[in-house]
C-alpha cells in the first residue's frame, strides 16, 4: 500500500514556539500551564515529563511561573494573574493574538463583534473573555442573534475551515443587507495550507488518514473536509490507534496531520502503514 503525505501537514510554528517556551521555562523551575498548552496528548505528555504542571484554573496554581496556552488568553485573565503576583508568561500564537488585535479593532469601529467559531474551545474563549457583548456563530441557524444590530465586525477561529467561513459571512451579508460590516479574514495561515493541500491529496488516494488530537479543532475540521470530499477517513492521535481492516484492499491511503501533532507522531503512523499494507 502506497502512503502519500500531504504537502502541508503537521506541527505549525505557533505551536512548536509554545513547547519550546514551555520545555524551556520547566529547566529553570516549577512552572504552571493554565489549561492544556497545545491539544495533542503527545505533546502534553512531553511537556509534563519536563517538569511543568497543568492546572485548569488560576485558583489551582502552586507555582509563581505560569505560562499560558498558545491558544491565547483574555487580557484580564492576563492582568489578574500579574496582579496576584504570578510571573506570567504567555505561549499564545501571534496569528491568535492577530485575531485579538482584529477583534478591538472592529470594537473600537463601534461594531457589534461576531466570532465564527466554536462556543467553548479554548481559543475563543479566550477572543471574548475581555468583550462587554458579542456573538458566536457557527451553523446558520445562530444567524438569528445578530437581527436589529447596525454595525457587524466579524472575525473567525483560527482554526476553522475558510470555504464554510466565507459562506457564513455571505449569509449574514444576504440576510441583513441593511448592516454595516466589516469582515476580517483571521483564519490562519497553516490552517489554509493544509486544507489546500487535503484538497489535492483527496484526489491521489482512496483514504485519508488525519493525525491529531481528539480535541484538536483542527484535525477535527480536516477530517470533516476529507470526507466531504468523498474519502473514508480516519482520524487518529497516534499510530497504535490504526486499524488493519480500515485498509483492505486499498492501494493509495493519504496522510495528513493537524498543526498541533509532533513530526515523530506522524513518522510513527506513516511507518505504520506501510506494515499494515
Amino acid at each position: 500500500m502506497e502512503v502519500r503525505m500531504a504537502e502541508h501537514l503537521g506541527m505549525c510554528f505557533g505551536v512548536r514556539e509554545a513547547i519550546d517556551l514551555a520545555l524551556e521555562l520547566a529547566q529553570h523551575g516549577r512552572v504552571a500551564i493554565l489549561g492544556d498548552l497545545v491539544h495533542n496528548p503527545d505533546v502534553v505528555a512531553e511537556v509534563e515529563a519536563a517538569g511543568a504542571v497543568r492546572v485548569q484554573r488560576p485558583e489551582s496554581l502552586q507555582t509563581q511561573t505560569v505560562l499560558l496556552t498558545a491558544h491565547g488568553t483574555a487580557n484580564r485573565v492576563k492582568l489578574q494573574l500579574q496582579e496576584d503576583g504570578y510571573q506570567v508568561h504567555d505561549a499564545a500564537c501571534p496569528l491568535v493574538k492577530r485575531v485579538h488585535q482584529a477583534v478591538a479593532k472592529l470594537v473600537a469601529e463601534g461594531r457589534h463583534p461576531v466570532i465564527i467559531g466554536q462556543a467553548g474551545h479554548v481559543e475563543v474563549r479566550g477572543l471574548v473573555g475581555d468583550l462587554e457583548e458579542y456573538t458566536i456563530v457557527l451553523h446558520e441557524d445562530d444567524l438569528g442573534q445578530l437581527a436589529g444590530l447596525p454595525r457587524l465586525g466579524i472575525v473567525a477561529q483560527t482554526t476553522q475551515p475558510l470555504e464554510r467561513v466565507l459562506e457564513l459571512v455571505a449569509m449574514i451579508r444576504s440576510r441583513f443587507p441593511e448592516a454595516d460590516l466589516h469582515f476580517i479574514d483571521t483564519v490562519c495561515q497553516p490552517t489554509k495550507d493544509r486544507q489546500t493541500a487535503l484538497h489535492e491529496l483527496a484526489d491521489q488516494c482512496e483514504v485519508v488518514v488525519v493525525v491529531g488530537g481528539p480535541e484538536s479543532n483542527n484535525s477535527r475540521k480536516l477530517a470533516d473536509l476529507a470526507r466531504r470530499l468523498g474519502r473514508p477517513t480516519y482520524q487518529v492521535a497516534n499510530a497504535a490507534e490504526l486499524q488493519p481492516e480500515w485498509f483492505a484492499g486499498v492501494r493509495v491511503v493519504g496522510l495528513t496531520a493537524g498543526t498541533s501533532t509532533p513530526d515523530p507522531v506522524i513518522r510513527a503512523v506513516q511507518e505504520r502503514l506501510k506494515t499494515l499494507g
